[in-house]
Parts: structure tokens; C-alpha cells; sequence
């Protein structure tokens, strides 16, 4: 394999992976990279070196040349098979072409290596997530979450498994967890290097979005939870009046919008 030659420096090309968030039609789709102005900038601020093997994995990552991935980190495996990040990559990669039991196996494979690798176990559970298996999902989170507490995106990830399952106050709670580590968690839509954010797409949005607001409420954040209950309410959550009775959104009862979104609709007259 030929040597590229880059101006990009090592933090730039780490790969973060996203998956789609509610809104995104594409459950197909795994990966939200940097852009390519963003490529375009970093290449212009480093000087010019040769890329180590690691970082041209990363760099076909970048370009999303996903089996081309494969192959380097495949071959970083291979000559290193006791290197967890490699495995890791080597997980992701496959994830991104939807081989689900081969990205399995290397992410069982890091974690073994490294039984403190949380990113690996995250992403363990959200190759159950995808398979719907719900229950194993949340042991992955938790397992992952017992490697390290202070990944926000491990308690989003157990949110979501749980509102899969419909145990709504578990969901909610892991939501309140990972606000309280990172206020802007859900907004800005990612996760850390090497660790999945797994598919935001679930079937009840209205109910999604009410907890969502419950979350933000409960933080203190009343801009967003407005933001989140008016979605609730455009999805059609029948139940949107519980927020007169729940003490989570007490503080949101006077905000003009609250006082709108609860109002009753106008009764049309028929025409004559």
C-alpha cells in the first residue's frame, strides 16, 4: 500500500463518529465526518510529513474509503494484536459497511485486550441496539459505564436503549446524567473519538421529545425544553397537559410559549 502524504495533524484526523439523530432519514447511514473545508483548513496549518499507519486508517476514515479502512487497520492488527485502539478502529471501519458480526468480534477483542476500554464496550451495545436486542445493549452501556463515569455519550446511549424498551423514568434519568456531564450534549450531536453515538431515530418521537424536555427542565435549561415540548406537541404527544401537573416544568408555566402550546384550540364555528 502506497504511503500518503498529508498535512494533517494527528488530533485532526482521530475519527468521530455520529450516527444519525432524530430528523436524519438514513438508518443506513453511520458516520458524520468533518467537512471537507475543515480537511482543507487543517491541511493548510501543518507542515508537510509523512503519515504513520494509524493515521492513514484515519485518513481513509476521513474520505469514508471504509474498506480501504479495513485493510490498514487490519493490518495495524495484525502486527500489533495486543493494540485495543486498532481493534477498535478496526470494529468501527467494519461498521460503517454494516458488518455487524465482524465489528462485534474486534470490539469483544479490544475489550478483552483492555478490559478498561469503554469506548470498545459502548460500541459493543450499539451493535445490539442496531440488532434491537435491547436488554444486552443496556448491559454493554452499563458495563462501559462502570470502565468510566464521564462519558456523556454512554448515558445518552442507555437512554435511548431504555426508552426502546419503554422503561421511560430509566430513560429519563440517563438523559438527566448525561445533560448534568455536558449541557450541550444533545445539540451539538456527537461523541467522543472512537466511541458510537448510536442511531437517534426511535419510534414514539411526541414521547421522546416530552422526556427530552423533562430532561432539560430538570437542568435547569428552560430554552431547550420549551424548544423540546413544542416538538412534542407538532408530534402530536397526546399528553402534553401533564406539564401543568408535573414539578419538573413548574418553572415554564408563565413562559408565554408554555402558556400557548397548553392552550386549548379555538372551537371553529361551521360555516353557513
Amino acid at each position: 500500500m502506497n504511503r500518503l502524504r498529508m498535512a494533517l495533524p494527528v488530533s485532526f484526523l482521530l475519527v468521530s463518529l455520529t450516527l444519525p439523530s432524530i430528523g436524519q432519514t438514513s438508518d443506513e447511514s453511520f458516520v458524520s465526518m468533518q467537512t471537507q473545508s475543515q480537511v482543507s483548513n487543517a491541511a493548510a496549518n501543518s507542515a508537510d510529513r509523512q503519515l504513520s499507519g494509524e493515521e492513514i486508517g484515519d485518513l481513509y476514515m476521513a474520505r469514508k474509503q471504509y474498506r480501504e479502512a479495513t485493510e490498514q487497520y487490519r493490518s495495524l492488527s495484525e502486527q500489533n494484536p495486543r493494540n485495543a485502539v486498532y481493534l477498535n478502529k478496526l470494529g468501527i471501519a467494519l461498521h460503517q459497511q454494516t458488518a455487524l458480526g465482524a465489528a462485534l468480534k474486534y470490539y469483544e477483542r479490544a475489550v478483552k485486550t483492555d478490559s478498561k476500554y469503554a469506548d470498545a464496550e459502548n460500541n459493543i451495545g450499539t451493535i445490539w441496539y442496531q440488532r434491537k436486542k435491547y436488554g444486552k445493549a443496556i448491559r454493554a452501556y452499563q458495563r462501559a459505564i462502570k470502565m468510566r463515569d464521564d462519558m456523556p455519550v454512554l448515558y445518552s446511549n442507555l437512554g435511548y436503549a431504555y426508552f426502546s424498551q419503554g422503561k421511560y423514568d430509566a430513560a429519563i434519568a440517563a438523559f438527566r446524567t448525561a445533560l448534568a456531564k455536558d449541557p450541550q450534549f444533545f445539540e451539538r450531536g456527537s461523541s467522543r473519538t472512537g466511541s458510537i453515538l448510536q442511531d437517534r431515530s426511535v419510534s414514539d418521537r411526541g414521547r421522546f421529545y416530552f422526556l427530552l424536555a423533562k430532561s432539560f427542565a430538570e437542568a435547569g435549561n428552560v430554552e431547550r425544553a420549551v424548544l423540546y415540548l413544542r416538538k412534542a406537541k407538532e408530534e402530536g404527544y397526546a399528553q402534553i397537559n401533564e406539564v401543568k401537573k408535573d414539578p419538573a416544568f413548574a418553572a415554564l408555566l408563565n413562559d408565554p410559549v408554555v402558556i400557548d402550546l397548553l392552550a386549548p384550540k379555538p372551537v371553529e364555528s361551521a360555516q353557513p
